[in-house]
């Protein structure tokens, strides 16, 4: 053990004031990089860490067929097990003659349909949109090509007007969503104001599924 120790000692007298310079600009370099990649990680809109996975399971789901209202489409709607208030049976709210549709299910459940026509890249557009804005921070859940679900989350030092009360975090979540039915596309959404983070599952999982009639 002492004569490790000697060597030790001999060693570091080896070290002279001359050596440690010579080795500055790599330690400079080192922590310099160290640095860039801990403020990498900046405030983005995929820096959260929170996702969602869709499965294929739709236990809790019942289907529904929707040509009775000008769309040549089935989709799967939570069922009373869910969890969700869903007692009643869906109610599907269609104007004659409008392109527009809303999907009850409960006082929670409200997806929105609307009929776009030969535009594909709806989903694209609406994150141009979300990128616009300057009010809420915006977290994915899930980014896809043609299915988004998203936190928004107030920056309350964003807005101009804001009291000196707001204080309280204010989040909500969404999902934004795009289908192609017989050359036609749809645009499927949850409300403006969002809704939890269990809804939005569940409504992420109706659109996954809708699909042509057979």
């Amino acid at each position: 053990m002492i004569t490790i120790y000697l060597e030790s000692l001999n060693q570091m007298k080896k070290i002279t004031p001359k050596r440690i310079l010579s080795f500055s600009p790599l330690i400079i370099l080192f922590i310099i990089l160290s640095i860039s990649s801990c403020g990498s990680s900046g405030d983005t809109e995929n820096s959260g860490k929170d996702t969602i996975t869709l499965d294929e399971d739709y236990y809790e789901f019942r289907g529904i067929s929707l040509k009775e209202f000008n769309i040549p489409a089935t989709i799967m709607l939570p069922d009373e097990t869910a969890n969700i208030g869903a007692s009643t049976k869906p109610e599907v709210i269609h104007a004659e003659g409008n392109f527009l549709w809303d999907i009850e299910v409960g006082p929670n459940f409200n997806l929105h349909i609307e009929d776009y026509g030969d535009y594909t890249d709806m989903v694209e557009y609406k994150k141009k949109e979300l990128k616009k804005q300057e009010i809420f921070k915006i977290n994915y859940l899930i980014d896809e090509k043609d299915l988004i679900v998203y936190e928004r989350i107030l920056i309350v030092k964003g807005l101009k007007n804001a009291s000196s009360k707001v204080g309280v975090k204010h989040n909500s979540y969404h999902v934004y969503g795009q289908k192609v039915i017989n050359g036609i596309t749809y645009e499927l959404r949850s409300r403006d104001e969002g809704n939890e983070k269990m809804i939005i599952e569940l409504m992420a999982k109706s659109i996954q599924s809708f699909k042509p009639s057979k």
